[in-house]
């Protein structure tokens, strides 16, 4: 929950917006020229704003519209869509969010590369995906988002699959790809749904320790569980933009990039207005 002082904070941050809450701000912006592409020589200038296209990319994930129902003073849609695509090739908002990560952990004093985080997953519909599953536990059908976070609850690896995998499954994905983005993290924190032997093992190979957080068995209700509370917030920061609340995306580059967007937009909004 935010509190007054924080909404205060955003309030005044969203003044320096053009339009939309969602818009960069100049300072944001500052940040993340660099990043973009630049114009051959031998070939035409970009002809459109790209300021403008990443607002609109930012818009539709926060509002949760569709391509074609992007307002007027926005780029055409086909352009935004297509510069989006690029972007996603060249894995920009992920790189973003990850530069945007470190200088976030270094603002509070923290090593840039984190030493220790926690795992867990969400099942969300998934109407127009080509591949979905069935979270029986869940009574979900659609995609399942595999994710491991800091102990601050910032996005370190994300893997989606359908549903119907389970979470030690979808975890052992995540421990073959989160040393190569952050070589230091050697410690995670997960639920009583990864306490699975293969799980263990492959961990233990690759030299991780899985330290499994179980709720107390005279609990009644609602319990706020050490470590593990952290990666729901980051689930509640990810459904806060309305185009994650379902995976609306086709393609699954596209839905991680969605996700980038969203938790990008958060940490930039945090490191260029601090």
């Amino acid at each position: 929950m935010w509190t007054p002082a924080t909404r205060g904070r955003m309030a005044r941050i969203e003044k320096k917006t053009k339009r939309y809450p969602s818009d960069l701000t100049d300072e944001e912006w500052a940040r993340v020229e660099p990043f973009l592409p630049r114009a051959s020589k031998a070939g035409r200038p970009i002809a459109v704003d790209l300021r403008e296209v990443l607002n609109a990319i930012r818009y539709m994930a926060r509002s949760g519209g569709g391509w074609r129902m992007l307002p007027n003073d926005f780029p055409p849609w086909q352009t935004v869509y297509w510069w989006f695509r690029r972007f996603v090739r060249r894995f920009m908002f992920q790189t973003i969010h990850d530069v945007a990560l470190m200088l976030d952990r270094e603002r509070v004093g923290r090593e840039a590369s984190p030493t220790g985080g926690v795992v867990d997953s969400q099942s969300v519909k998934a109407p127009e995906a080509k591949t979905r599953g069935y979270d029986a536990g869940k009574k979900i059908a659609g995609r399942k988002r595999h994710i491991a976070v800091d102990t601050d609850g910032r996005l370190l690896m994300i893997n989606l699959t359908p549903a119907d995998i389970s979470d030690s499954a979808g975890a052992q994905m995540i421990l073959d790809g989160v040393r190569k983005r952050w070589p230091w993290l050697k410690h995670l924190f997960a639920d009583g749904a990864y306490d699975r032997t293969q799980l263990m093992d492959k961990a233990a190979f690759r030299d991780f320790t899985i330290q499994i957080v179980k709720r107390s068995d005279t609990a009644k209700g609602f319990e706020v569980l050490p470590r593990r509370w952290v990666v729901e917030r980051t689930f509640g920061w990810m459904t806060r933009w309305r185009r994650l609340v379902r995976d609306y995306e086709e393609r699954i580059d596209c839905s991680e990039a969605m996700i980038h967007v969203a938790l990008g937009s958060l940490l930039l909004r945090r490191i260029a207005h601090e």
